[in-house]
């Protein structure tokens, strides 16, 4: 049984969130985050469209579209940042790790927000994120901050973006892990410069892959590769170490793999490669798990979708930090549907003390 007074503090906690990503705290405003914390929590919990559970979706997506994106953002940071000081992250070193997520998208494809797809089951476009999150051992596995990507956009901006913001609350870096997906010369050289250790899981190109053909089965090789940047009609010189290991064996599949990593920290590429890489698996483990909490939606308008993937990652948030050793999330997320409703229903009903997570 999950204490339905830290639920109530949870709740304070969405209802601030959405206060202070939409305005809605203001005397002007009729509707506030007590008003719209239910319905969203209702849809939440049962996967489906705010406008199905609730007839506040028009008034909620009117002041979602009235607020700017990075509104969001910076409402999401500030619940992170009493969350850093509760825990003491200002002394510790992380290890994150970056990655994509998506929202399929059915419709006709307009604009820079959505990103085209193969129209295979219906799916014609995908909402894409940018996130970052904690994966060290010894701490929660904690979302710290994501953003709306679009079309064209330069990822060694949109992860320098995410790392300056997210800075202020922890102690330091330990290492960053990327999947291949992230291997970029100018984001290599940007994390360099700015002294950020990274380990990136390298593609395997025609060059790489005559290398490992060349290794016996096994065999391991580092080396120095030296690139060049073109960054406003200017060229930098960049380097980082590239790890070939041929034919690794993986216990749990009983396969062998060739792997191919980057990193600009040579004890990082000599030692335990493979074993700290897999550890960036937990953010993917982590979007699946958010995806129990999906709100459905049919706009096309990001600042709508943005504000639900990040209200979404408010309830994954506080569940990994408070709630995890004691329920599953799809509990927690119905344990706080019942205690809003309850809430909304006997509004002068004394439901616990005024705390902030």
């Amino acid at each position: 049984m999950i204490n339905r007074e830290r639920l109530v503090v949870s709740i304070r906690a969405l209802r601030f969130f959405i206060d202070n990503s939409l305005g809605t705290d203001t005397p002007l405003r009729s509707v506030t985050g007590f008003e719209l914390s239910e319905p969203l929590l209702d849809a939440a919990a049962y996967n489906t469209y705010v406008e199905t559970v609730s007839g506040k979706a028009d008034t909620l997506y009117l002041r979602i579209k009235e607020n700017i994106t990075s509104s969001v953002t910076y409402a999401y940071l500030d619940s992170i940042t009493r969350l850093s000081v509760r825990l003491g992250w200002k002394e510790k070193e992380f290890m994150l790790a970056f990655d994509y997520t998506d929202e399929d998208f059915y419709g006709d494809v307009q604009g820079f927000d959505i990103h085209g797809w193969t129209g295979e089951k219906g799916v014609t476009g995908k909402f894409k994120f940018l996130t970052c999150s904690i994966i060290s051992d010894d701490a929660q596995r904690v979302p710290l901050i994501s953003v709306p990507i679009q079309l064209g956009h330069y990822k060694s901006q949109a992860v320098m973006y995410c790392l300056d913001r997210i800075m202020p609350f922890i102690g330091g870096i330990r290492l960053i892990l990327f999947d291949r997906g992230f291997y970029d010369k100018d984001l290599m050289y940007e994390l360099s410069k700015n002294s950020c250790p990274y380990l990136m899981l390298v593609p395997k190109s025609r060059g790489k892959q005559e290398k490992l053909f060349g290794m016996d089965a096994g065999e391991s090789d580092v080396v120095i590769h030296k690139f060049r940047v073109n960054k406003d009609s200017t060229y930098y010189s960049g380097e980082t170490f590239l790890s070939f290991m041929s034919q690794v064996y993986d216990l749990s599949s009983g396969k062998s793999f060739d792997w191919v990593f980057a990193s600009n920290m040579e004890e990082t590429v000599l030692s335990g490669t493979i074993q700290t890489y897999k550890k960036r698996w937990r953010i993917e483990t982590s979007f699946r798990v958010q995806d129990e909490a999906r709100i459905k939606c049919k706009s096309k308008d990001m600042k709508i979708r943005y504000f639900l993937f990040m209200f979404q990652q408010m309830l994954q948030m506080q569940w990994e930090c408070f709630f995890k050793q004691e329920s599953s999330f799809k509990e927690f997320i119905i344990a706080m549907h019942n205690v809003c409703k309850d809430i909304a229903a006997h509004p002068k009903k004394p439901h616990g003390k005024a705390r902030k997570q």
